[in-house]
């Protein structure tokens, strides 16, 4: 079964970033991390395709923006997050 596309817009030093990291790390999920400290061009890319989100970490599940940690967190929470994982990536 073919696994979600999932890219995490970060930090090297936020906390939340980690945590982010992680849980998808515990969920047994691969992920591309994309480092934006000190790239103000890679982080206003991030923040156009968060729909003007501008915190760290940003994380897409097949391109769609899922917010935060503790967004992902709630839909952790919810039973969401599996659900969006289990989608395959539109290629």
């Amino acid at each position: 079964m073919a696994q979600a596309k999932v890219e995490v817009y970060l930090t090297q030093t936020c906390p939340y970033c980690m945590m982010a990291k992680q849980l998808l790390s515990d969920k047994g999920v691969d992920f591309q991390t994309i480092d934006v400290t000190g790239n103000p061009e890679l982080r206003a890319t991030m923040t156009r395709l968060a729909n003007g989100g501008t915190t760290v970490p940003q994380v897409f599940i097949n391109d769609r923006p899922c917010g935060g940690f503790t967004d992902i967190y709630a839909l952790e929470q919810s039973g969401q997050l599996d659900q969006l994982l289990e989608s395959e990536s539109e290629v």
